[in-house]
């Protein structure tokens, strides 16, 4: 009877953290479609549909994909000239790049994710965090877009380079490095691949427990 006892008591306990997670990530994913919305408008949905499945391309969950999304939109947005579909593309390349370059390289993911995010306010000081062979200078953002050749030219300065021409020429240099898709690879082939996997879904399913 004790022993009992004391498991529907531990039972008790798990269920109200589970109950309690659920609360707390339907809470953030709430908050996150609005940043979405309120960025994306019109193509809200294919932002949110790009998160749904990036336990899969990214090993992220929806609500860590619509945090990093919304941490550069705004910058890749302008750059785009408002094209919010075109912005939720390009954003879905940048996070899958991110996810597939620390998968490879071994960087922290959120070292890349400030990489990114100072590109878009133009800094260029830590883009030697993505570890493709260049400093983390002007100048090397430089030979980097123009060894990716995604301008079809030489350039000698950043003036007219936009932020998601930045985007396609580090996915251009990614993929030359056999770096893209790395991730949604590791997801169908290997242990830590698949359990990054399928602890971005869980998450996932605990947030729609409370729905």
């Amino acid at each position: 009877a004790k022993v009992g006892a004391a498991a529907v008591g531990v039972a008790a306990t798990g269920i109200a953290a589970l109950t309690k997670n659920a609360l707390n990530n339907y809470a953030d994913y709430e908050q996150l479609v609005g940043g979405v919305d309120t960025l994306f408008k019109d193509s809200s949905a294919k932002v949110q549909e790009y998160a749904a499945n990036a336990y899969k391309t990214a090993g992220l969950s929806a609500n860590e994909y619509m945090d990093t999304v919304t941490s550069f939109s705004a910058s890749l947005l302008q750059s785009l000239g408002g094209d919010t579909a075109a912005a939720a593309d390009m954003a879905d390349v940048a996070i899958t790049d991110m996810s597939d370059n620390a998968n490879k390289m071994g960087t922290n993911m959120t070292d890349i994710q400030n990489a990114y995010q100072g590109f878009a306010k133009q800094n260029y000081t830590m883009l030697d965090n993505l570890k493709l062979g260049y400093g983390g200078t002007q100048s090397e953002m430089i030979r980097l877009i123009n060894d990716s050749g995604v301008l079809g030219e030489k350039i000698e300065s950043l003036d007219n380079v936009t932020f998601d021409q930045m985007i396609e020429a580090i996915h251009k240099i990614q993929d030359n490095l056999g770096i893209t898709g790395t991730t949604a690879l590791e997801a169908g082939t290997t242990i830590s691949g698949s359990w990054s996997s399928v602890q971005a879904l869980f998450e996932n399913i605990l947030t729609k427990v409370d729905r």
